[in-house]
């Protein structure tokens, strides 16, 4: 079992290198990146068992639903 989460936070992680290099422009998709691999992160941070990591982990993937829902908005302007 510990196999499949070492593979969920590898794709979470890939997810958000990804995204760090996508440009502005794409603002949307590179939401969407961080929000998934954050999710995944944070999935992977619960079978370790680490406090700090799961926190930090949580924070991004409330941090970035948030940034996500807010520019999803700007689009209709």
């Amino acid at each position: 079992m510990g196999d499949i989460f070492y593979f969920i936070g590898i794709i979470g992680l890939i997810l958000i290198i990804i995204g760090v290099f996508i440009k502005e422009k794409n603002r949307k998709i590179r939401d969407i990146l961080f929000f998934i691999g954050g999710v995944l992160l944070t999935a992977y941070s619960f079978s370790i068992k680490d406090i700090i990591f799961i926190i930090l982990e949580i924070t991004f993937t409330i941090v970035s639903a948030y940034d996500l829902v807010k520019h999803s908005g700007n689009k209709k302007r």
